[in-house]
Formats: structure tokens, sequence, C-alpha cells
């Protein structure tokens, strides 16, 4: 399972996600540029897009991005959905786009959040594999730019894309039923209130009762609440760097340790990696969960005429700065 947010500053935008499951599959961050010629099952291939930037597995010379950012901002992350999301043969008189092409396709010809909204209306998300050993994976999708972010979910009655106030994604259920759930946490606070039991008692015993009732667990409704509710607490911190540190923060309240998740005996889900895009900059961030030092890759610091990927690899040992 995954979570996905955006978080915003006086200065910066930025958007990031925790990929949680229990296999890697050989994920590095990957730029393609403007040039990268981009070969769609059923709509004409892009020769000249939108640059972009984010995690992908590499497959034939082809980026699956679990996560991507282009050149104006426009973000899309791809989360499992699992016994909810549904794809279609081919319809006439629609885009017919297979789900592993929709990030690229979108973040190809869009700049923003109102455009891509233009062509979700006439998508239609297609059935089709990647591949007879990569078969498509069941998602939904978070979508942002500096302004506005929605949930894109393509469901059995159809595709249906939401405006996301919270700022949040993880799984399942429906985006509706997680925003529904919100109200049962109307009262979480963070001040240090005082206690209302009765007058002639002394029961305040800790800092932090405000947020008692968050939940912790590794489930996707927990994840959404507390997610949604960190980041909405989250201060404005005093730099880039700084910013990226709390947004890391505020995924990391969720990351999820092997051993608490078990998928199969002895096998477990974790934090594969967490990462944080600065959508203004290009510049993506991102930490593992073998090491806690800060990687970046700018997507402005290589030529995005050209037609060939660049791909980084995926760092996954821990840096140790030892100070004596």
């Amino acid at each position: 399972m995954c979570t996905s947010a955006t978080f915003s500053t006086a200065t910066a935008h930025y958007v990031g996600r925790n990929l949680d499951f229990e296999m890697s599959y050989n994920q590095t961050v990957v730029i393609t540029p403007r040039n990268y010629g981009f070969t769609f099952r059923h709509e004409p291939q892009q020769n000249h897009h939108y640059a972009m930037i984010g995690m992908a597995s590499v497959v034939n010379n082809y980026p699956l991005y679990f996560d991507a950012t282009n050149e104006y901002g426009l973000s899309m992350e791809g989360l499992m959905y699992q016994g909810n999301a549904t794809y279609f043969p081919q319809r006439d008189g629609m885009y017919n786009v297979c789900s592993f092409e929709l990030i690229p396709w979108l973040l190809g010809q869009c700049r923003t959040v109102d455009e891509a909204i233009t062509y979700l209306k006439k998508t239609n998300v297609c059935d089709d594999n990647f591949a007879p050993e990569l078969p498509h994976s069941p998602m939904h999708f978070l979508m942002a730019d500096q302004q506005k972010c929605i949930v894109i979910e393509p469901d059995r009655d159809g595709l249906h894309y939401y405006d996301n106030p919270f700022g949040v994604l993880t799984n399942n259920p429906q985006f509706p039923l997680q925003q529904f759930n919100m109200n049962n946490y109307v009262d979480l606070h963070t001040k240090n209130s005082d206690q209302s039991f009765h007058q002639s008692l002394d029961l305040t015993y800790s800092r932090g009762m405000g947020t008692r009732s968050l939940p912790g667990g590794m489930d996707s409704m927990s994840r959404f609440v507390k997610v949604a509710f960190t980041r909405a607490q989250a201060t404005d911190e005093e730099d880039d760097l700084k910013n990226v540190s709390q947004f890391l923060h505020i995924l990391h309240s969720v990351e999820q340790p092997k051993g608490l998740d078990e998928v199969a005996d002895h096998v477990y889900e974790y934090t594969i990696y967490s990462s944080c895009c600065n959508m203004d900059t290009g510049v993506y961030y991102y930490t593992t969960y073998y090491g806690n030092q800060l990687n970046a890759v700018a997507l402005h610091n290589v030529d995005l005429d050209v037609t060939t990927l660049y791909s980084y690899p995926f760092i996954d040992q821990q840096m140790v700065n030892w100070q004596n």
C-alpha cells in the first residue's frame, strides 16, 4: 500500500509519496526529456512533450512511472486500489489510455490540473497488460499542481475525479468514503487542553492529549487520517531543504517498518522509499528504507531536448557521518 500527499509553504510547493510494498521493482529516478518518443497502445505517439522526472521501473526502454512531475509542476502518483480499480476495453469516441500509460500521457501534454481534467472527461482507462509477465496493476491516482489537487479513480461505473481538499491519498476505500470518514476526527487538535472530566480532579498527565484519538495503524484509512492531520498542522520552515525535511517527516509519520504488515508467511510490506519533489524547481528528493540520507536529482540539470532517458541508481544503503 502507499501514501501520497502535497505540501505548500509561502515560497514553494511539494508533492511526494511513500511507496509501500513487499518487493522492489528495480526502480530508479528517471528523467524523460522532451523528445523521447512515448509510444501508446491506442493513442498517437508523442515524439515531443513536456519533460518529467520521477521514480520508475524502466522496462524495454519504457519508463513505468510510479510517480512523476513535469517541467511545469503538474504531478501525478499512482497508488494501489485493489478490488475497486476497473479498466475497460477500447471505447469509440474516447481517449483510450492504458493504466500504465496514464501518468506520462497526461503529464506529457498538460500544464495544470484543469487542463488534465479536459482530457479526463473523455478518457477510458484500458485493460491492456504491459506484457504477459507484467499485468496491469489496480491503481487510482493523486494529481496536483501548485494550486489544485484531485483524486482520479477508475471504478466499475467509469472514471471519476474529485477535488481533494486534504491533499492526501492512500488506498481503499473510494475517496468519497475516505472524505466522509474525516468527520470522525473533527475533535483532533494540537493544544494542551484542560481536562473537562470533573473540575475537582487533576487528570492531565501528558502533553499532546489533543491527538490521543489520532489513528496509528498501517491500514489505509488510518494512514489517510494521520497524514491529513499532520500535513494540516505542519509548520512552514525557513528554506527549501528544511521544508523538504518537514514534508518527509509528514510521510514518515506513517512509514511501514518491516514486521508490522505481514502479507504472506514471513513476508512483510514496508516503505521502500519516500519521495518529495519540489514542483517549482523540478528537484526530486528521496530517502529509502535502508538509506536515510537525502538523495536528489534535478530535472533542469540535464539537456531536456534529447531523445534518450536519464536514469539514476536507486541508493538503498545507509550513509554514516562518523564524527570521531
